[in-house]
């Protein structure tokens, strides 16, 4: 089975903007939950007749794991009013035309070709989207006044407006400017990849820092280099390439009861040890004894120290960052309390970048 697809009839829209629809759909007597992206499939109201997407659900997959309306049977006419012609979600039913900062007509031509570099502009990069929050409560707390550019990339959701992260964090000021690269779609600006990307964060956002990761959801095999956060090795040299500074966030818990995410998750291991190819910065609260002791064996047993600065810090105050700003986490289903270590590492960066550098 490819794609499994079923007719249902809206029976309530719970949430609405003008991005993305959160609605209930009676699928043969039953209702279940699905989104509508409505610049795509068009707007809805109760009663009206959809198509859905509803591979994802019937394999209870986590990632992806809702319908999507694929089209209003009531509404079929919709469309993209921006201008452009760079196609994302190319060669697929549903291709659809973003105006793009490199393409030719765009007002921002002229500063993509005229780059010359980042110039040590700091750029931290996360593994799961659920890193960003607390990175940029940090960031904000330490100074209220630094501007931050989140790119998305296209290794989960491609779709900017599923994610209520940063729908609140946008609504607080806490991100500036969103960039989505590759075929997700839906920010601020849109790029074709993820040194474009970092351009158009330096030279038209004029960012301070830059958060770079996917959106929600990670696909994960259990093999060693089957996931799709394995684009961070990629995204650490493209920073560095361009003559930025490169921050890589290691996922680190001591809640999560599979072996191979315990302490440092293999996902970063690998990436450090074997994928990225220049020295990047990682930087790793000092944990109590036993916790700090389990990261130090690893980082050493995999040689990452020879490759890589380790930066080990202490005074975070993530926990009051997220309760300034009246922030709630959960990553895998766990709250702060629940995985405090995963939460910390994720904001550690901002305190080393406030603490260090001049930015």
């Amino acid at each position: 089975m490819i794609l499994s697809k079923k007719i249902g009839i809206v029976d309530s829209i719970i949430s609405s903007n003008e991005e993305i629809d959160d609605i209930r759909v009676n699928i043969n007597g039953e209702i279940q939950k699905a989104y509508n992206y409505n610049k795509m499939s068009g707007k809805l109201n109760v009663g009206d007749e959809v198509l859905l997407n509803t591979t994802a659900v019937e394999l209870s997959l986590g990632t992806g794991g809702y319908h999507f309306v694929i089209a209003n049977l009531n509404n079929l006419e919709s469309k993209f009013t921006n201008n452009g012609h760079i196609m994302k979600l190319r060669y697929t039913p549903l291709q659809v035309k973003v105006n793009s900062v490199e393409e030719q007509d765009s007002i921002y031509h002229e500063k993509i070709k005229n780059f010359k570099s980042l110039k040590n502009l700091p750029v931290v990069v996360g593994e799961i989207h659920s890193m960003l929050t607390p990175f940029v409560a940090s960031v904000k707390s330490l100074n209220k006044d630094k501007k931050i550019a989140y790119i998305m990339t296209d290794g989960a959701s491609l779709f900017l407006g599923l994610s209520k992260t940063v729908e609140i964090l946008k609504e607080k000021n806490l991100i500036d400017s969103t960039i989505t690269i590759g075929n997700a779609f839906g920010g601020d600006f849109e790029c074709i990849n993820i040194y474009t990307a970092l351009i158009t964060a330096k030279e038209i956002v004029g960012a301070d820092i830059v958060f770079v990761s996917m959106g929600p959801g990670i696909a994960g095999t259990g093999t060693k280099y089957g996931f799709t956060g394995i684009e961070q090795g990629a995204i650490l040299d493209a920073v560095q390439k361009l003559g930025g500074k490169s921050f890589l966030i290691p996922r680190i818990s001591f809640s999560d009861k599979r072996e191979r995410h315990f302490g440092i998750s293999h996902h970063s291991l690998t990436i450090l040890s074997e994928i990225a190819n220049y020295k990047t910065n990682v930087v790793i609260p000092k944990f109590e004894n036993d916790k700090l002791e389990k990261i130090k064996n690893q980082v050493t047993k995999n040689k990452i120290g020879e490759k890589h600065n380790i930066i080990y810090i202490d005074d975070l105050n993530t926990k009051d960052d997220l309760d300034k700003f009246n922030l709630k986490v959960k990553t895998m289903g766990r709250n702060y309390l629940e995985d405090k270590e995963f939460f910390d590492t994720a904001s550690a960066s901002a305190y080393h970048i406030w603490r260090y550098l001049d930015v």
